[in-house]
């Protein structure tokens, strides 16, 4: 059962003392061409989630500090940074072998992991993220800087390698693209965030890199590592509104790669400010509208319990969350009792207490927004089926059961990205499969069922819709080796370890007729080691 939201928030006595920030962080100092630089002007407070309660029984918003409110000239001096640096494909990381950019990258690595305790710490207090996932989208992100070294170095393996065909000799090798801006989410501002940084660095891309609008000190404790570990200007990060920094240097054509995780809307509109958009390649991961899909011959144990973690992880905040359930009508009512039951045992609290699952929400209006959501519902003949569903508290958001939920409602389309759980009933799978095609988004969707026949229908059905089909389990991201995408407005690109680097780069071939002519000129060249592309140096 969900608490009483009056006894939820703590006073700051009852804050463990493992867990207490130490002060209040003014942050003044971004990265630009491999300085930190001074900012003088104008600041942005960072507001917590969590509020504290006070003496008179009152609730405060912790104020945790603040960052550099950038201008369009401090932007573009990042932008023009990153442009030096690759100086048109002839900077020194641009023309760095692959093996001396690896070193940098592990370089930055041993250094981010001595600042594990700090980002968790931050993570918490920043977006509300429990402890336990806090800790693992910090060791996810470390792993996933391995795993990009060790796909880079057997990519290398690959292209080291001379194909001759048609007696044509050739070597394929990736490049990189350019000057990169990179921009992540709030809901996981390390590890999304890294997911395209990382890449868009080691295959030798400079990039200007805007943290999540929240979730944004926690990059502080590694802007020293990021300094210290790549030459100047290879990269460098910026803050500030978006409107005023990011904006301009979408304008300035200078950027070649856009690498985006938010709304598909921000995404379009940044997109149409470059003077040549044929020239920009974009990787993004966008809204999505995830639909869990319960089949009558179902295991329903299996198919609540994945339905309750998949919509209700980190508050529902993923774009990979389950955002909306179609059960049908036969055993919608089961189903239903099982799910209030699971989610009966959720507990709600501060992200560091043991156990957490429901915690404040950092985006603010959120709990404004999610109450309208379900106001709208419930006018259109939606009820609240779970006791204390509805409740909102300052920053935190009760789940909230509706059913049953039709087309007229908003939350049948719109994304709520939080604690609501709309359900819909059907009769004939055909329904289910009409909202599947004709929704905006096509990121993943979850098949819940045991009749193969059924279950292959559905497939086939949908396979050209959406990115990933979940076969009786949540949608997710990982593994991380797997293609991440989606279609429609939900993604553009694919994102995987080994994706990752193709997105961020073009492959390029060296050829020649196969002569003996060009057999000495080719041998010579990488005997002597001539070149630092021409090769067939082999990184183990």
């Amino acid at each position: 059962m969900m608490p009483d939201l009056s006894q939820l928030f703590p006073a700051e006595s009852d804050i463990p003392k493992n867990y207490q920030l130490d002060g209040m962080i003014d942050q003044r100092e971004y990265l630009v061409n491999g300085e930190l630089v001074l900012w003088n002007g104008d600041l942005a407070p960072v507001k917590s989630p969590i509020c504290l309660r006070q003496p008179d029984g009152s609730l405060e918003q912790v104020i945790l500090g603040s960052t550099p409110l950038l201008d369009a000239e401090a932007a573009m001096q990042a932008l023009d940074s990153a442009v030096t640096a690759y100086d048109m494909g002839q900077g020194p990381w641009p023309t760095m072998g692959v093996a001396d950019r690896i070193k940098h990258v592990e370089n930055f690595l041993n250094k981010m992991k001595l600042q594990r305790d700090a980002v968790v710490r931050l993570l918490m207090w920043e977006i509300g993220k429990p402890l336990a996932d806090s800790e693992k989208e910090f060791d996810r992100t470390c792993d996933y800087i391995t795993d990009t070294i060790n796909a880079l170095k057997a990519l290398d393996r690959r292209s080291s390698r001379f194909e001759n065909e048609q007696g044509t000799l050739g070597q394929i090798r990736r490049v990189p693209l350019g000057v990169a801006l990179c921009m992540g989410p709030y809901n996981y501002p390390l590890n999304e965030t890294f997911t395209t940084l990382i890449p868009a660095l080691i295959m030798g891309n400079t990039v200007v890199f805007k943290p999540a609008k929240f979730g944004v000190l926690l990059i502080r404790p590694l802007l020293e590592a990021f300094r210290d570990s790549f030459p100047p200007g290879v990269i460098n990060i910026i803050y500030g509104r978006g409107r005023e920094t990011v904006g301009v240097l979408m304008e300035s054509g200078k950027v070649d790669v856009f690498a985006f995780i938010g709304t598909n809307k921000g995404a379009s509109d940044l997109k149409k400010l470059h003077p040549k958009p044929h020239r920009l390649r974009a990787a993004l991961g966008l809204d999505a509208k995830n639909p869990g899909i319960v089949l009558p011959d179902v295991d329903l144990d299996n198919a609540v319990s994945e339905c309750v973690t998949g919509s209700l992880s980190f508050n529902g905040q993923r774009c990979t969350a389950l955002k909306i359930l179609f059960v049908h009508r036969s055993i919608v009512d089961e189903f239903l009792e099982r799910f209030q039951a699971k989610l009966a045992t959720l507990k709600a609290g501060m992200p560091w207490e043991p156990g957490v699952s429901l915690t404040p929400l950092p985006e603010p209006g959120k709990t404004e927004f999610l109450s309208g959501m379900v106001e709208d519902a419930c006018n259109k003949g939606a009820q609240i089926l779970n006791p204390g569903g509805g409740s909102t508290l300052k920053t935190f958001c009760s789940p909230t059961v509706l059913y049953p939920v039709t087309p007229e409602m908003r939350v049948y389309t719109e994304e709520q990205f939080g604690p609501i759980i709309p359900v819909v009933p059907y009769d004939d799978v055909s329904e289910v499969i009409d909202y599947v095609r004709n929704s905006n988004f096509g990121q993943q969707l979850s098949l819940f069922g045991q009749d193969p026949t059924q279950m292959a229908r559905m497939i086939d059905a949908c396979v050209n819709q959406v990115g990933r089909i979940n076969l009786n389990a949540q949608c997710q991201r990982g593994p991380d080796t797997f293609p991440f995408n989606g279609r429609k407005d939900s993604a553009e690109g694919t994102l995987s370890v080994a994706d990752a680097l193709r997105v961020f780069s073009i492959r390029t071939l060296v050829a020649a007729k196969d002569t003996a002519q060009s057999r000495t000129l080719i041998g010579s060249i990488i005997r002597d080691r001539e070149s630092a592309h021409l090769s067939t140096d082999y990184i183990f």
